[in-house]
């Protein structure tokens, strides 16, 4: 999948055009994964480039600065999974007073005609777009049949009775809901990164761990979690993990401390997934390292028992 970040600059590979979609895709869920099959089926049988229009910052992080909604997925993340899914193109502007500004009008002739060469454009049965979101579907379709695109809205999908979203895949995952989250999504629930250098406490309990910054404002999970780590072995490996801000030892900003079982090799600058398959509690603070230690070594105990039945 190409990656164009320049608003100014014109996709040369979209000269004949392409099929469309816009929106945040946070999290790349269900009903975010129908829309986008619909563009790539669409864009094969037409011949032309699949193209997933979204933003950096989001628009929900930008209007709200001082406190954004949860990030389900990092900028890095999201586009591996639109990737995954086959589309062709990820067109990522920087979101500002440029576009923020636009009318529906100015969106439609000056992003998806101008800039895009759409020729045809699917939508969410929840899309708006614009200044003040103003822009409706029928705003495209009128736009569409004047300019030479024609427009497609894919209704929402319904998981456990639950209309499938990013709000609810957030409110699964702050309820310690794994399982929930994971039929909203479609996947286990996952944070990717890194492993950075920490203070080696936890090998000082007998527990190392595998530390990986959040890269993210703010945590959609957080607590102790049986988990599942990707990208080290052939098979995603079972262990326990932390998203929290380490009271007991006054760590500060919040980091993912994973301890995988069985397992001692040196991963420092490896990237790993770590796929969050069940709650065990919230974080706390203990009154010495030696409490701490033995919550640990329960954790473990307890996130073994359910990965193992799972």
């Amino acid at each position: 999948m190409r990656l164009i970040r320049s608003p100014a600059r014109q996709p040369q590979t979209l000269a004949s055009g392409c099929v469309a979609t816009i929106g945040a895709f946070d999290g790349v869920h269900l009903g975010h994964q129908r829309i986008l099959r619909r563009v790539t089926d669409e864009a094969a049988g037409r011949g032309l480039q699949s193209l997933v229009v979204t933003f950096e910052p989001t628009p929900r992080e930008y209007f709200s600065s001082t406190a954004p909604p949860a990030r389900l997925t990092r900028f890095r993340e999201k586009f591996a999974l639109l990737a995954g899914l086959g589309l062709g193109v990820l067109y990522c502007p920087r979101f500002g007073p440029a576009l923020e500004s636009l009318t529906p009008a100015q969106f439609i002739d000056e992003l998806l005609v101008r800039r895009l060469q759409v020729r045809h454009l699917v939508v969410g049965d929840d899309f708006r777009f614009a200044r003040q979101r103003a822009g409706t579907l029928a705003d495209l379709e009128a736009g569409g049949r004047s300019r030479g695109f024609t427009v497609e809205q894919v209704g929402s999908i319904v998981a456990s009775g639950v209309r499938v979203s990013s709000t609810a895949v957030r409110e699964a995952l702050a309820a310690g809901d794994t399982v929930r989250a994971r039929a909203l999504l479609g996947r286990w629930y996952a944070m990717t990164g890194r492993v950075v250098r920490g203070r080696r406490l936890g090998h000082t309990l007998g527990m190392p761990t595998a530390n990986v910054n959040l890269c993210r404002r703010q945590s959609p999970v957080a607590g102790i979690f049986a988990v599942q780590v990707a990208g080290l072995a052939a098979a995603p490996l079972p262990g326990v993990a932390s998203v929290g801000t380490r009271p007991t030892v006054a760590g500060g900003e919040p980091l993912l401390e994973v301890h995988i079982f069985d397992f001692d090799e040196e991963i420092y600058g490896r990237y790993i997934e770590v796929q969050f398959v069940a709650w065990l509690r919230a974080e706390r603070r203990f009154p010495d390292l030696d409490s701490l230690g033995r919550q640990m070594h329960l954790d473990a105990g307890q996130a073994r028992r359910l990965l193992a039945a799972n």
